[in-house]
């Protein structure tokens, strides 16, 4: 059985959770989210704390969904009190990303802009003078992934470390020709 399925999730007092039936709804400071139980695993919600269980007749073939139906629901309830934040750092010559109403602009060294629609709840931003765009909203997983969408269009490279990488990433740097040698 799954450790992290077993953990209860504790609701903060700014944020109301209704179960109904396989439907999730939890709502707080940031807006509203849902999600969708699968069939065979149930949540209960006793005061301010939601726990999951398994129906035991599957218990083998959902262990898996498990942990993750629970992981999923924490982020949602901690996700509508707090936003969940990624920062991407643009390094190039002449790169840059600017925030034109809802889309993106990078200019990422191709002989056109990559123009990106901004999905509905999230919140983008980009300073032109900054190699920096956050990405801000309260669905983890949208969050997650538009910045893998972003990061996925230049990639950085190994030599010079140009591209679009996450804050704090670490690129494994190459010598490049001068240090092959004879």
């Amino acid at each position: 059985m799954s450790r992290i399925g077993k953990k209860p999730i504790q609701v903060p007092s700014k944020v109301k959770v209704e179960v109904n039936g396989s439907a999730l709804k939890a709502t707080g400071p940031l807006g509203t989210l849902s999600y969708t139980i699968p069939e065979g695993i149930s949540a209960k919600l006793e005061g301010a704390v939601l726990t999951f269980s398994v129906d035991p007749k599957r218990e083998a073939e959902l262990n898996a969904i498990y942990g993750t139906t629970r992981a999923r629901v924490a982020n949602i309830v901690s996700g509508v009190e707090t936003a969940f934040t990624k920062v991407l750092e643009v390094n190039g010559l002449g790169y840059k990303a600017v925030v034109q109403g809802s889309k993106l602009n990078l200019e990422l060294g191709f002989s056109h802009p990559v123009l990106l629609d901004i999905p509905q709840g999230l919140t983008v931003t980009a300073d032109p003078k900054s190699p920096i765009v956050e990405i801000k909203g309260s669905d983890k997983v949208l969050v997650g992934d538009f910045a893998a969408k972003i990061r996925k269009i230049r990639p950085p490279e190994p030599y010079k470390g140009s591209g679009i990488k996450y804050q704090g990433e670490h690129i494994a740097r190459k010598a490049g020709k001068a240090a092959g040698g004879k």
